[in-house]
């Protein structure tokens, strides 16, 4: 899936605002799970909230990002996803919870680039809102779950740099065509 491109990092860290520059600009993109699942469970009275069952929680996640991976790979030309299949490895690292076998068995099966994108702690623009509830320390955490995670998954992981949105995305797109 080397159309498949893998954006992660803590929240509050500008991934959602490169992904969607990387979309106005006609690529394709993918939304990220977390905040769908945290609207949608909202929207129920559902009890699949991080600060309610991270369990449930962390299976919704993997169940949105499988069937966004589905979806993607039916699109031409690439694809960048905010987060992706090892967040969810790196979610359950960073709450300290074991790893299922049936998780890393998504990690094994639903594939993006061999190269993937973290965006790092930026305090600068770290801000909360109704379905970011982390702390900046909680953010830099995050970061480093998904530093551990993704390489356990088989993936090589590039920092982005601090900077405009515009030379982010031009510094991704520079990556990933270079490795093709």
């Amino acid at each position: 899936m080397n159309h498949l491109v893998a954006v992660t990092g803590g929240p509050g860290s500008g991934k959602t605002t490169l992904v969607d520059h990387l979309a106005g600009l006609g690529y394709g993109s993918t939304a990220e799970a977390g905040r769908a699942v945290i609207r949608d469970q909202r929207r129920i009275g559902g009890h699949g909230l991080a600060w309610r069952d991270d369990v449930l929680f962390a299976e919704l996640m993997l169940a949105w990002d499988m069937r966004s991976h589905r979806e993607a790979a039916g699109h031409d030309g690439l694809v960048v996803c905010d987060r992706g299949v090892p967040d969810t490895v790196g979610y359950l690292m960073l709450r300290g919870l074991p790893v299922p076998e049936h998780v890393w068995e998504a990690a094994r099966r639903f594939r993006y680039h061999r190269t993937a994108f973290a965006a790092p702690p930026w305090p600068e623009i770290f801000t909360g809102d109704t379905e970011r509830h982390q702390s900046q320390e909680e953010a830099e955490r995050t970061f480093e779950a998904m530093c551990e995670a993704y390489p356990a998954c088989g993936y090589e992981l590039v920092v982005l740099p601090r900077g405009p949105v515009a030379e982010r995305a031009r510094f991704l797109l520079e990556h990933v065509l270079s490795l093709q």
